[in-house]
């Protein structure tokens, strides 16, 4: 039998260090990665968690399913980003100290869209930037230099600033037959087993490779 990758390995790939794992590389408890998700940057791949999560100041999570792949650059925009918008100005007086942070309660229940969400199966192209609160669906393509600002579908293809959808990768009854098989969550094992069909099959061989749920006994 094949046997699969190891998901908790750093560096898959040992002579390219700018592909990382990021499952064991987080610590942040609003911080959660699926196994084999990797991030690559020939600068710091390991550094994703500081320099690619920004104003993640909480309690608002990033949560990334299993199987994503993440361009270079690819950052997250996180709810601690907000300011306010409805006096005068926008400046964060409170952050700089003195007798300004007194009025600090004026940063505090700053409207938030709730945790950022990406499913399984996601490729980000380089430079790809996402907004606060937003859902990114299984088996989407988000192009490179993009700006999600938005909620993405399922098998969506997306791409520009804001981001809008260009296409759908299958159809609706393609898409509900792919969510249904959830090839992610495979045993690791099948996957192994099914790796041609799963990068170049079409949605029938897809389903005949699943698993077959063992028949109850009467």
């Amino acid at each position: 039998m094949p046997v699969p990758a190891d998901p908790t390995v750093v560096h898959p790939m040992p002579d390219q260090p700018r592909v990382a794992l990021l499952k064991p590389l987080v610590r942040s408890p609003l911080i959660e990665v699926g196994e084999y998700s990797y991030y690559d940057d020939p600068d710091d791949a390991t550094a994703f968690e500081t320099r690619n999560v920004l104003y993640h100041y909480g309690p608002e999570k990033l949560v990334i399913g299993r199987f994503c792949a993440l361009g270079t650059g690819v950052r997250f925009l996180m709810n601690g980003a907000n300011h306010r918008m409805d006096g005068p100005s926008t400046f964060p007086f409170p952050t700089m100290g003195g007798s300004w942070s007194d009025h600090f309660d004026l940063l505090t229940g700053l409207p938030g869209r709730g945790d950022t969400v990406v499913g399984n199966d996601v490729w980000f192209g380089r430079g790809a930037t996402v907004l606060p609160g937003v859902r990114i669906g299984h088996g989407a393509i988000i192009a490179a230099d993009s700006v999600v600002t938005g909620d993405v579908p399922d098998y969506g293809v997306v791409g520009g600033n804001p981001a809008r959808l260009l296409r759908r990768r299958y159809s609706d009854n393609d898409v509900a037959r792919l969510l249904a098989l959830a090839w992610w969550d495979w045993p690791p094992e099948h996957i192994s087993e099914h790796v041609r069909t799963l990068m170049s099959g079409s949605v029938d061989e897809l389903q005949d490779a699943a698993p077959r749920l063992p028949h109850p006994h009467p």
